[in-house]
């Protein structure tokens, strides 16, 4: 008589676990969404204060699983909405893994103890993907290591988990969510809006040649690696369009367009900061200054590339683009260690990072190679 209830009662308990736990997957899934969303709006509004063009960036990330297809002179907006598709998948997936795998210790925590979790998260989530997912297993993709330092991607992981202390209001049904937690999230959302909308503020008017003011030590300075990068990478376009168009590689004939794309990205980055900064016209570099440039070719040397025969272009190409780069890499290790504007100095550190990486790229490294690589770029000139 006594033993009936008791199936019943066990029945009853994994029902309710089993309810738990779908609700803890669902509230995951809605934060995923949600922290995905907050990080693409804060990367795509905050790229270009830091020297970053977003449209590359996406389509940097697009080729992770898309490959060369992503690749071209100009990003496309297949290749974009491809790179912000596959970004917003891996958040949303690493939110899963957080709040739905590991469920069990993180769906019950306070909203402070969440976010106190989850920015070691978007380190530790970042870093996998930077070191092992992408470059190693399963993708095996070494441009996206060796193009973007780190520091990239942490930001974006960073600006994700910051919502994550959402799940505290989003693991309650309609309704029946604590007062405190609902005061919590409501305080959280309408600064997590407050901050797009600043964010999107700053990039209305930097887009219209209104960046916040310059903030650096050395005026003259600036203005010479301004001046100075501008014309190096208007070279560098020039050669990179040549091997877009003549290479016998297709890899090498993608990585070309690349160059092109970031380089044409960073050139209007520093045309809109140099009228914001100093409101007036670039001046042109000079002949003297510009041979005085590091990895600067001649004119000759411009026309030995271009007039090659097609079975010596690529090895020409990769040569003279190879020292080219390695004279970036210089300036821009020069204007990292300088008193320079912030701004100024983030971005040389990733064309440091990236020039580096290209010049890798077209000696063909990839695998362990290239996070090895990848990481002493980041950490120097290993170059010159």
């Amino acid at each position: 008589m006594n033993a009936e209830p008791r199936p019943a009662l066990a029945s009853g308990a994994r029902r309710s676990i089993g309810e738990r736990r779908r609700s803890r997957w669902i509230a995951a899934a809605a934060l995923g969404l949600i922290s995905s969303t907050f990080s693409t709006i804060v990367s795509q509004l905050f790229a270009a204060r830091i020297g970053r063009d977003a449209a590359v960036d996406w389509m940097t990330v697009a080729a992770i699983p898309a490959r060369d297809w992503a690749i071209s002179s100009e990003p496309s907006w297949s290749a974009i909405l491809t790179g912000i598709a596959f970004h917003q998948w891996a958040d949303f997936s690493w939110a899963l893994v957080f709040f739905g795998l590991l469920g069990r210790w993180t769906a019950d925590l306070r909203p402070m103890t969440i976010l106190l979790l989850a920015l070691p998260w978007a380190v530790f989530s970042s870093g996998m993907e930077w070191f092992v997912l992408v470059p190693l297993f399963p993708f095996w993709q070494p441009l996206f290591t060796l193009q973007q330092p780190y520091w990239i991607g942490l930001l974006v992981h960073g600006s994700s988990a910051v919502m994550y202390p959402l799940f505290a209001r989003l693991r309650w049904k309609r309704g029946t969510a604590p007062d405190s937690d609902v005061r919590f999230t409501n305080m959280w959302m309408t600064g997590a809006l407050a901050a797009i909308a600043v964010l999107g503020a700053v990039a209305m008017f930097g887009g219209h040649g209104y960046e916040p003011p310059w903030m650096g030590r050395d005026r003259d300075h600036d203005q010479a690696y301004i001046r100075h990068m501008t014309t190096h990478h208007a070279q560098g376009i020039e050669l990179a369009r040549t091997a877009a168009e003549r290479a016998q590689d297709p890899h090498l004939r993608k990585l070309a367009m690349l160059m092109v794309a970031s380089q044409t990205g960073e050139n209007q980055i520093f045309e809109n900061w140099w009228l914001s900064w100093f409101d007036t016209e670039m001046p042109d570099c000079s002949t003297e200054e510009r041979a005085a440039m590091p990895g600067f070719l001649t004119p000759a040397e411009m026309r030995q590339v271009k007039t090659a025969p097609p079975d010596q272009f690529d090895a020409l190409f990769v040569e003279a683009m190879s020292r080219h780069h390695r004279g970036a890499v210089r300036m821009a290790d020069r204007m990292w260690h300088s008193r320079g504007d912030p701004r100024l100095r983030i971005m040389a550190h990733a064309i440091r990072h990236e020039q580096q990486g290209e010049i890798a790229l077209m000696h063909g490294t990839s695998g362990v190679a290239a996070v090895t690589t990848g990481v002493r770029n980041m950490l120097g000139d290993n170059v010159n």
